[in-house]
């Protein structure tokens, strides 16, 4: 698969979902041989921009709570790092069993 159709699917997904768009970068970018850990940091990579132009649009159309949004920001700041931490101490294999479970669990709760 093309770079360009990666980034534009990502994109798409990302606008439509908030940063879901991460979670169809990851297995994307796996498929055009880039190893599990840099699939997963080059996904996040990818979102902080296309997330900058999503809130801009959101908070454009008023969508945006933006009271709970700085609420959870600060812890939600101290989980990325701690998640990077992890990222880098965990397995390749872990990395991707533990991110097939979250796929699953999110994918049951939107079906429910």
């Amino acid at each position: 698969m093309k770079k360009g159709v990666i980034g534009t699917l990502t994109g798409v997904i990302n606008g439509m979902f908030g940063s879901g768009g991460g979670m169809l970068a990851v297995p994307l970018l796996e498929s055009i041989d880039i190893e599990t850990k840099k699939s997963h940091a080059t996904s996040i990579a990818l979102i902080l921009p296309l997330s900058v132009i999503s809130t801009i649009f959101y908070s454009q159309r008023g969508n945006i709570d933006w009271n709970t949004a700085l609420k959870l920001v600060p812890l939600g700041l101290c989980g990325a790092v701690v998640g990077s931490i992890l990222m880098k101490k965990l397995k390749s294999i872990w990395l991707k069993r533990v991110f097939g479970i979250l796929l699953v669990i999110a994918g049951v709760r939107l079906l429910f």
